[in-house]
């Protein structure tokens, strides 16, 4: 039988667990309202400016006739894998690493038995799982969370821009959580770079049918707006799993105080048939020691 000290230690522990887990649930709640504001702000200004790019466009003979709409053989490949920098959110990160190491076995791993397949971590948790397992690591950027803006991220947008453009990579992905929900976390893997076009002829007919004005001419109008359209996509891929990442650890801590209430109420059980044996234990002892005297005299 369980020692009442050893259940009355554990009880303790578990109650300073479940009161971290409740503070850090609402420490969460609160990141998550400012995190899911700007993934929903952004989202329609993105949209409306890919709806534009799309449009001017299709209006042109090819959108790969654009420096980052070349597609080449795909000899060298930029994993761009985003993460937190902080554990304690479920399968998030776990979720995202798995996911990245199966699209290089299924797609690239004839590159990357060539060592043609290198990563560009945005989260420590990408850099340090992928550091252990060696691959290799273009760049990190580990403190994009810190200060999130749209200057980090356009900063690691153009660097990976950089690096497709000058030939270094013939094929970029980005593999991130995209958020839906506090509880629901999508996990998306696309092709960032060469820009893709469109393939819905029904759409594209919906999209051309807009007019536009056009200075100083529409070839020029693409090559300004397709730079900045992927800034914003990037940007937004970073977003999307920031908010992603304050919802699933939300979720997580909310399981896990609810998990702790349940252990004590298992451990309180113990705790009493434990005292109740004993002391009915001492009572037997004394009825016996009484009962010994008794017989003795």
């Amino acid at each position: 039988m369980a020692n009442l000290k050893d259940v009355r230690d554990r009880i303790k522990s578990v109650s300073s667990t479940q009161q971290i887990t409740k503070a850090m649930k609402m420490v969460s709640a609160a990141k998550l309202r400012r995190a899911q504001d700007a993934i929903t702000q952004i989202r329609p200004y993105a949209k409306k400016l890919d709806e534009i790019l799309s449009n001017v466009s299709a209006t042109l003979d090819s959108i790969s006739d654009n420096k980052y709409g070349i597609a080449r053989e795909i000899n060298r490949v930029l994993l761009v894998v985003i993460t937190s920098d902080r554990g304690l959110c479920g399968g998030f990160n776990s979720s995202v690493a798995k996911a990245t190491e199966a699209h290089i076995e299924e797609n690239y791993a004839s590159q990357y038995a060539k060592g043609d397949v290198e990563l560009l971590c945005i989260g420590k948790k990408a850099n340090e799982y992928f550091t252990k397992r060696g691959y290799t690591i273009n760049e990190d950027y580990v403190q994009m969370f810190s200060e999130l803006s749209f200057d980090k991220a356009k900063l690691a947008a153009e660097f990976v821009m950089s690096e497709f453009e000058e030939t270094s990579f013939d094929r970029v992905d980005v593999i991130y959580n995209e958020f839906k929900n506090a509880a629901v976390q999508i996990l998306r893997k696309s092709q960032f770079l060469p820009i893709l076009e469109s393939e819905n002829e029904e759409e594209e007919e919906i999209v051309i049918s807009t007019d536009y004005i056009y200075e100083p001419s529409k070839q020029y109008i693409v090559e300004e707006l397709i730079p900045k359209s992927l800034k914003l996509q990037f940007y937004k891929a970073i977003l999307d799993s920031h908010a992603s990442e304050h919802g699933a650890r939300m979720t997580a801590m909310d399981k896990a105080t609810d998990n702790a209430g349940e252990l004590l109420k298992d451990l309180k059980l113990v705790y009493n048939r434990t005292r109740q044996a004993a002391i009915t234990t001492e009572i037997l002892e004394i009825v016996g020691g009484a009962e010994a005297l008794a017989a003795s005299k």
